[in-house]
């Protein structure tokens, strides 16, 4: 237990200070400055050529959607999530340690060239992310919480942050093993993390991005829009087009489906479906369903 209790206090201690370092020294490196110049990047072109012409600078949601982002990207970290997971992490090393395990690596890519592990990287990360993604919309208690992020009414860069915190633990747990066993640096991530970041606002934006060919593996913001479609063809009653960054996981398990580009294509949530506008009744509700205290 002393071990766990330290694990604990040596993950508040050092993200706290790792938070602290970011902010008062900006550079390359800093994924705090990465998060706010990407932002801005892509809300400028929002403004200066919007897809949806009609749809305010300022819209629906704006600012809770910004707070949304340092909110999943920082504080919860700060508060719950970087703790936890070190304990996480010591509990699942020992729980292999019956085993005789010690080391998770299966695939040593040290010495592959950088290019090689980041494309490597890239596809692994990406292909399981549409698979968590997928069950998200299939499985029934993690729709609950993934709702958050389909309750969004106007598309927006910010709109790709607005999601339930436990999808922060969903997620970094299910990647955790395959990211474990290539042996995944810290840099090596770090260049991945920010590219699916800068795709993923891309995808979510008031842009229009035309892909040509290349729309069989990219995700874009035409093809994504429809993942957000309020209304969904009752050929696909658990939604479509699950690739994060790329799309084309879709087009090979036959998951996709963009019958047109509609800017003005109604998303969110259907109608009748009642779900709370505010950050905490956002991230209250989602348990209130599971656990049977509040109906959908």
């Amino acid at each position: 237990m002393e071990k766990y209790f330290k694990a604990i206090v040596d993950g508040y201690y050092g993200y706290a200070n790792y938070l602290i370092n970011e902010i008062l020294n900006p550079g390359w490196h800093n994924y705090f400055y990465w998060l706010i110049a990407a932002s801005l990047v892509i809300w400028v072109l929002e403004l200066v050529f919007p897809w949806r012409k009609d749809q305010p600078a300022i819209r629906q949601d704006f600012w809770m959607d910004l707070f949304y982002l340092f909110w999943n990207y920082f504080l919860f970290a700060l508060i719950a999530y970087n703790a936890l997971s070190m304990v996480a992490v010591e509990v699942f090393n020992d729980f292999l340690g019956l085993f005789g395990i010690t080391n998770l690596v299966a695939i040593h890519i040290e010495t592959w060239p950088f290019w090689a592990k980041i494309v490597l990287i890239f596809v692994v990360r990406d292909f399981m992310q549409w698979n968590i993604h997928r069950m998200y919309h299939h499985v029934g208690w993690m729709w609950e919480f993934h709702k958050v992020h389909h309750s969004t009414r106007e598309m927006g860069f910010a709109a790709l942050l607005r999601y339930h915190w436990m999808e922060n633990v969903i997620y970094r747990t299910l990647e955790y093993l395959p990211l474990a066993m290539i042996g995944v640096g810290i840099t090596d991530f770090f260049v991945v993390h920010i590219f699916t970041l800068v795709t993923g606002q891309l995808g979510h934006a008031n842009l229009r991005i035309p892909l040509g060919p290349f729309k069989y593996i990219l995700n874009g913001p035409q093809m994504h829009l429809w993942h957000h479609a309020r209304n969904l063809p009752e050929s696909h009653p658990n939604g479509f087009n699950y690739g994060i960054t790329l799309s084309i996981w879709d087009f090979i398990f036959r998951t996709n489906y963009w019958p047109s580009d509609d800017e003005n294509l109604p998303v969110g949530l259907p109608d009748e479906e009642k779900f709370p506008e505010d950050f905490i009744g956002q991230n209250v509700e989602p348990f209130q369903r599971i656990f049977g205290k509040k109906k959908s």
